[in-house]
């Protein structure tokens, strides 16, 4: 049969466990807080008998204080100069500008011509949906949605008066799925 410890005896011997690990008391540094600080005095040194100090050699040399003077404090102030554009260079005589290049995609005439007509048909979705919008309130959400609409549809026109016809179909369908949204939001 195992013998067991009374839960008192266990209890004591993790006690004096941790008593005794935490070191010898007489060794341990002693910390000061600093309110007692000042009270604690250096100890002054003890002469030891016999010692004589070296003599100090006041025979150095005398060396001239040479240092340059202080730079002035006056500031010169001149008033700023004018900024003025600059001119942009002349042109050589046998340079011409080339016309504005366009990064539009080159489309066939067959793609010109769907593409303006799903532009076409975008744009009239969205405005449909925007004269129902019209005749109802709108909250915050549904009015800047509305107004992200008509900067759709206004930019695709610009877009197909440059004629830039991928991107103006791109953009009247953006604003085409943007007015159906608020359509089902109403």
């Amino acid at each position: 049969m195992v013998k067991r410890w009374p839960h008192s005896t266990l209890a004591a011997a993790a006690i004096a466990v941790v008593l005794l690990s935490d070191g010898c008391a007489e060794k341990r540094a002693r910390a000061y807080p600093w309110a007692t600080a000042i009270t604690v005095r250096p100890n002054s040194p003890v002469a030891v008998p016999g010692y004589t100090p070296p003599q100090i050699d006041e025979s150095a040399p005398n060396l001239p204080w040479d240092f340059a003077p202080p730079p002035s404090l006056v500031v010169s102030r001149q008033p700023a100069r004018p900024r003025v554009a600059a001119q942009p260079a002349p042109e050589p005589a046998g340079s011409a500008k080339p016309d504005q290049l366009s990064l539009a995609p080159q489309l066939s005439q067959q793609e010109i011509a769907t593409a303006q007509q799903e532009m076409n048909e975008s744009l009239d979705i969205a405005q449909r949906n925007l004269v129902a919008a019209k005749n109802h309130k709108l909250d915050a959400t549904q009015s800047d949605l509305a107004s992200k609409v008509n900067s759709f549809v206004d930019e695709s026109k610009a877009a197909a008066k440059d004629g830039d016809w991928a991107r103006a179909r791109n953009l009247a369908r953006k604003a085409q799925l943007l007015s159906d949204e608020l359509a089902s939001s109403l």
